[in-house]
């Protein structure tokens, strides 16, 4: 059958026929306008031009980029009923992201058709994913929309995907961006941007990431947890891309450290000591009642065990003790 195809549509190269018999394995059918496919398949790395415009997938890259949100968005709408916004985008951007996409050029084996210079390596690099995309531009232009759609339910969605375990594993990118501030002795805060209402009524929240006191990115939600998700997310993602936001960050830390670490001077020690000092003068009486300065030489056998713990109050024992204080008049 595979053979009268290839003698029906007269490939005059081997390669070519691999190619197709290589794409049916991905994709499950095969290409109309091969062309599409081959241009999805090549690197910039190449460099190839027509005509002075260069020739490789970069174009269907961005094409793909944007089907493949709407597509996965219209799968994800279909497949949960009833869920949020927020969690239908989150679990969009679990399948899209480069990460994942990466994963599924190499497991489909797509890394392996990618024409590239030979000196690019994919160690850290996202050629596989934007190949993956450029592959979803390809099929469109190809077989259209819905031939994009069937791909990913049938091919993706349906074997290399579990949906439902996709979108209920809670990323935690909050915690993530505390280790990478942890691990890099960068101060990080979470500040409350605004809290208001939605038109149904509903409670929402907005909270704005600063690493070292330089605004980052600020995230929504209904909760306050949700709305620190989203900025750290969207943190993450520009720290990742945005080597000039690192810059700045690095650069406020320096500054603060060196704050930090200047010497105090002598006449700052002597300011500091003249304002802590007793204002009592020598010589002068003291106030009846006021008790004796200390002796350095008390403390000469002072002991840890001389500490008297007092047990931890429970948090009735608080209130109470809060409210005698407020009515007795106490400050």
């Amino acid at each position: 059958m595979l053979s009268k195809f290839f003698s029906r549509i007269r490939l005059p190269f081997r390669k070519e026929k691999e190619l197709f018999s290589a794409l049916y394995g991905i994709i499950g059918f095969y290409p109309k306008n091969i062309s599409y496919y081959k241009l999805a398949l090549m690197h910039k790395s190449i460099m190839r031009r027509e005509k002075g415009k260069p020739l490789n997938n970069e174009r269907l890259e961005f094409l793909g980029d944007a089907i493949l949100d709407a597509v996965v968005g219209d799968i994800v709408y279909t497949h949960f009923q009833g869920k949020r916004e927020g969690f239908l985008t989150n679990t969009r951007s679990k399948i899209v992201q480069r990460e994942s996409l990466n994963k599924l050029a190499e497991e489909t084996g797509l890394t392996k058709l990618i024409v590239s210079s030979g000196h690019t390596s994919s160690h850290n690099s996202y050629m596989g994913g934007n190949a993956f995309e450029a592959l979803v531009g390809a099929i469109y232009l190809d077989r259209g929309y819905e031939a994009c759609k069937r791909f990913m339910q049938k091919r993706i969605l349906a074997q290399l995907i579990n949906i439902d375990k996709v979108a209920y594993k809670e990323v935690n990118f909050k915690s993530k961006l505390i280790e990478w501030s942890q691990k890099n002795k960068v101060t990080i805060d979470f500040k409350v941007v605004k809290q208001g209402k939605d038109d149904t009524g509903s409670p929402t929240f907005e909270y704005m990431v600063q690493l070292e006191k330089v605004d980052c990115c600020s995230g929504r939600g209904y909760s306050k947890k949700e709305s620190q998700q989203e900025a750290s997310k969207l943190t993450l993602a520009r720290l990742r891309r945005e080597p000039q936001l690192i810059e700045r960050i690095f650069a406020s830390k320096s500054q603060r450290t060196k704050m930090e670490e200047e010497p105090v001077s002598v006449t700052e020690l002597a300011a500091f000591a003249e304002t802590t000092e007793n204002n009592e003068k020598p010589g002068e009486p003291r106030e009846p009642g006021t008790p004796d300065p200390p002796d350095p030489d008390d403390f000469d056998d002072f002991d840890l065990s001389d500490i008297n713990v007092k047990p931890e109050m429970s948090r009735e024992d608080i209130i109470a003790a809060a409210e005698a204080a407020a009515f007795n008049g106490e400050s």
